[in-house]
């Protein structure tokens, strides 16, 4: 089955500490952390903005934060909040399968572009080392041999490195910033797996986008490591969009994404295994 090939290219590539994993939204809100839309709630609440704002116009969460930070001055009230509603006990983690099969997977590299620290909080309830990399000075002093957790749109402990307003992710778009250039050197070598994206994020869209156009332009495409992408229930257009920027779009056949998702990570754990015993 194709399935089964996918998960065994990715187990593979694991086993050769050549994988990287790029963790989304959807992982977090397995666990009960708020969405996107309980964000703009609070955003729009807190400006006094009455909720039908958002039908005369599609605004983005982006343009509501940059709004915010233009009438408060800062987003310093908004991170604090989000500080509070966005993190969730150890124990919680701990009984998170999704959270127990990321760390048993080993991945050496992972980008999140979420801003809690749900994940590192998993390595440290399961015993895992860890490094956490979210700025310049983090890649030259990250402990060699242990995982590399890189949180690629900022972390709360640093609001200075938050990619959350619509000037962030323009600011973003150059592609010239550390975490920029270290995600393109990693992304050459390795086989990438994303979970826990809709693929509504337009800046991971361009992200995939911009990987393909840079093998394309070195007309060795045919060499560049598989690129996989976890979706529940992904539409045929999604799916056929993706596979010209040479993504691999992986259909999970749960009864949720939640679920969808834990199997196929379930059977990636199995195989990793099997592979680990026939090397």
């Amino acid at each position: 089955m194709v399935y089964d090939e996918h998960i065994a290219a990715i187990a593979t590539a694991l086993e050769r500490r050549q994988a990287i994993l790029f963790v989304g939204a959807g992982i977090s809100m397995n666990v009960g952390l708020p969405s996107w839309t309980c964000l703009i709630e609070h955003m729009l609440a807190d400006l006094d903005l009455a909720q039908s704002s958002l039908g005369s116009r599609d605004a983005t969460y982006q343009e509501i934060a940059e709004y915010y930070r233009l009438k408060h001055g800062s987003l310093s009230r908004l991170v604090e909040w989000m500080k509070r509603e966005w993190q969730i006990s150890p124990q919680q983690l701990k009984n998170s399968e999704l959270h127990r099969l990321i760390v048993a997977l080993d991945f050496p590299l992972i980008y999140t572009t979420n801003y809690d620290a749900n994940l590192e909080l998993s390595y440290q309830a399961f015993g895992r080392p860890y490094a956490r990399i979210t700025s310049a000075k983090d890649l030259a002093t990250a402990t060699v041999g242990v995982a590399h957790i890189v949180k690629y749109h900022g972390d709360f402990s640093d609001p200075d490195t938050l990619v959350l307003t619509e000037s962030d992710y323009f600011d973003r778009l150059s592609f010239d910033a550390p975490l920029d250039i270290k995600f393109t050197s990693d992304a050459f070598a390795s086989t990438m797996l994303f979970v826990g994206y809709s693929m509504s994020d337009l800046n991971i869209r361009f992200l995939l986008h911009r990987l393909w156009s840079i093998w394309q332009r070195t007309g060795l495409g045919q060499h560049r490591p598989p690129l996989f992408l976890f979706m529940h229930e992904p539409s045929e257009v999604q799916t056929h969009v993706l596979k010209r920027w040479g993504v691999t779009v992986i259909s999970g056949d749960g009864q949720s994404s939640g679920h969808s998702l834990s199997r196929f990570l379930k059977r990636l754990v199995e195989q990793r295994s099997t592979v680990g015993l026939d090397q």
